[in-house]
């Protein structure tokens, strides 16, 4: 008789991830920063430490010495149900990455575990296993029509056919959180600055699909990079920027993973754009903003790609804001509670990490929290009206510039 197969499989694991498996000291640092542990009412399951070794049993009971000898040993599905709730119940921020003492690549691997348990038919969680459907029907997750990106916009905006510069707008700034997008829009216009975008070409930079593990499935993920690529590249841009802190992560790091290519341009978020052009001194100031503002850093904007001055830079740079820190900020900034799926598969689990995000604000007495992505400021904003914190003002760094400019975002139409 022939041995039992393994329950699990090894697909999606590179050598060094394996490794990284028994490199795990069981030290439990990451378990004191993880902001959905914390936020469960201290779950054991979702601390990393505890997924780490849950896995590196499944592995050793499935391919170690004893498995080679005498055959796998079989893991119930109920005990694999269980951990893909867990590992999944993980917004990918990368705060166990950053306090790691063996310096292990969390998020790589959770995805690398995600992207598994989906090959096995585990994963994904709950309503993420309709983001391949809407993104692959409707080019977006919001089961939109992909001509309202941009058909919304007032006709004072104006948008080139084709330029250097390209706004890459994002699904949840262009249908979702659109005072974002017109706010960056007139703030470019304003600044005279020849910008064009994809429009209804546009299609979801895949971060959903990635961050849970679907990317593989169809090849949608690369065919839609691809096809955002040459969509880029035939509007002649040299340079796209992007609001969305999703958006960019995936574009500078995900784009030339999937694709296996260099990007023929560059990718620049809005606040560095921002900053430059502050300290050239061509953005003029028509109006002050006399509140205490606090900046919550985005995982995708912060901790996975390094950007944490520009922001800042361009928040200290408005006329009569008082800007005040967080505790928790940069590398060791609280997650939103929004990423990795979570928003939209254990929604309750994503407004307990931003109520708490909240708190830390509250603590700061700032008027307004700002971020630098339109999917924060929805989670945040859900978080502080959990807690009834209505005189908390949660707002975008984009938003706030265009309003410290001049600019009327008052015509912003509803979502």
């Amino acid at each position: 008789m022939g041995k039992r197969q393994p329950s699990i499989t090894t697909e999606n694991f590179t050598a060094v991830q394996l490794m990284e498996l028994d490199s795990c000291s069981r030290c439990g640092e990451c378990v004191n920063w993880c902001p959905t542990y914390d936020a469960s009412g201290k779950n054991p399951g979702l601390a990393p430490r505890d997924k780490i070794l849950r896995w590196r049993e499944f592995m050793n009971k499935s391919y170690g010495l004893r498995a080679r000898l005498f055959g796998p040993k079989e893991i119930p599905l109920a005990e694999l149900e269980q951990f893909k709730n867990d590992v999944y119940g993980c917004t990918t921020c990368g705060m166990c990455a950053t306090v790691c003492e063996s310096a292990i690549n969390t998020v790589e691997l959770w995805e690398s575990m995600r992207a598994n348990l989906v090959k096995s038919g585990i994963g994904p969680y709950g309503k993420q296993g309709m983001f391949l459907k809407l993104i692959g029907e409707y080019k977006n997750p919001y089961m939109a029509d992909n001509k309202d990106r941009t058909n919304w916009f007032p006709p004072d905006i104006k948008i080139e056919d084709e330029a250097e510069i390209l706004y890459f707008g994002g699904c949840t700034a262009e249908l979702r959180q659109r005072k974002l997008a017109l706010a960056t829009a007139r703030v470019l216009n304003k600044l005279g600055i020849k910008f064009t975008m994809l429009g209804e070409d546009e299609i979801c930079c895949g971060s959903a699909l990635i961050r849970t593990g679907q990317y593989f499935i169809n090849d949608t993920a690369k065919k839609n990079a691809q096809k955002n690529i040459e969509n880029i590249k035939a509007k002649g841009a040299k340079t796209v920027l992007y609001a969305c802190a999703g958006c960019y992560r995936a574009s500078l790091i995900d784009w030339p993973r999937l694709t296996g290519q260099e990007l023929p341009f560059k990718v620049v978020h809005v606040t560095e754009f921002l900053q430059d052009l502050i300290k050239k001194g061509e953005i003029k100031w028509e109006k002050s903003i006399n509140k205490k503002v606090t900046y919550h850093d985005p995982c995708h904007l912060g901790r996975h790609v390094g950007v944490f001055e520009p922001p800042r830079a361009v928040l200290e740079s408005i006329p009569g804001i008082e800007f005040v820190e967080m505790e928790r900020i940069k590398e060791n900034q609280r997650c939103c509670g929004a990423g990795g799926g979570v928003k939209a598969g254990i929604p309750d689990l994503a407004l307990g990490v931003a109520s708490t995000r909240v708190e830390d604000a509250l603590a700061t007495n700032a008027d307004i929290l700002s971020s630098a992505c339109p999917f924060c400021k929805r989670n945040l904003s859900d978080g502080r009206d959990a807690i009834g914190a209505k005189e908390l003002e949660v707002e975008d760094v984009i938003v706030l510039v265009a309003e410290a400019m001049g600019i009327d975002l008052s015509d912003t139409p509803a979502e």
